[in-house]
């Protein structure tokens, strides 16, 4: 007979879905392991919400512990006592994103110097952290529930901007003002909630000042223009992808050696404070 399985089961057959990446794309280090997601993952949104209200009580909890379980299923599986796992998320807060973050342990947050940016910054800290900008602002229902089930939230690690580098040596005064308000939201919360924040190194003591916070949680990664775009197309690592022609798509792109230069070793940096 057929097993019917809840969606308040935990099935334990994470591991199942793991793909090797070496064995697929050579380039990959082989320490490296994928669980995809799918590009239909929004269709299963509605479903994944009905989950959360139907069934016991606490459905919500339940559901927003299915990634932890994949991956402590894969821990298992392998006989580690850790693993480190790395979970992607999409820009827009849906409930698959709630998920991912019920999961992780600490948060970098990734940002343009664009106003879009600005106001994601603010998002994540209301919708995730309840940081409230105004008197009576409502709080989420993700972060009430987080409340209600007394389920850990990421700490924050970092805020990772993008192209920060290029623009504050720039004359772009806009991209520079937006920087600022980005840097100085962050640090305000950091005032008022510093234990949202984890402190790293580990043995490092915490910022006293804006500017021991901002070199222990701002990074700055350049832009590498068309090396970043071969590097994603034909799936080679930017630290170790090489100058010269390289072709995808049926055409030709070139990829200049001081692109490489600019950005290689500013990627090796930032993934060396990342603990």
């Amino acid at each position: 007979m057929p097993i019917e399985l809840s969606a308040h089961t935990w099935t334990h057959t994470g591991a199942n879905y793991l793909t090797h990446v070496k064995t697929i794309n050579p380039y990959i280090p082989g320490n490296l392991y994928l669980i995809c997601g799918d590009e239909d993952l929004e269709l299963q949104s509605s479903s994944i919400q009905l989950a959360c209200t139907a069934g016991p009580g606490n459905s919500w909890q339940i559901v927003h512990t299915w990634i932890r379980n994949l991956t402590e299923d894969v821990r298992k599986s392998w006989n580690q006592d850790s693993i480190t796992v790395f979970i992607d998320c999409n820009p827009s807060f849906t409930v698959y994103t709630e998920l991912a973050l019920s999961a992780a342990d600490r948060l970098i947050i990734p940002f343009s110097a664009d106003g879009s940016s600005k106001r994601a910054v603010r998002s994540v800290l209301s919708l995730v952290y309840g940081i409230s900008r105004r008197p009576g602002q409502v709080q989420s229902l993700f972060y009430r529930n987080i409340q209600q089930f007394r389920m850990a939230l990421p700490q924050i690690y970092s805020y990772v901007g993008n192209r920060l580098t290029q623009m504050n040596n720039s004359s772009a005064s806009a991209f520079k003002n937006v920087v600022l308000e980005i840097f100085s939201e962050v640090y305000r919360v950091y005032q008022a909630n510093p234990g949202l924040f984890a402190i790293h190194p580990g043995t490092a003591q915490a910022p006293v000042n804006r500017q021991t916070f901002r070199a222990m949680f701002e990074e700055q990664i350049n832009d590498a223009n068309t090396a970043s775009v071969v590097s994603g197309a034909i799936g080679i690592p930017i630290c170790n992808l090489k100058a010269g022609p390289k072709m995808f798509a049926g055409r030709s792109q070139v990829v200049n050696q001081s692109q490489l230069e600019k950005q290689q070793p500013n990627i090796r940096d930032f993934v060396a404070t990342i603990e």
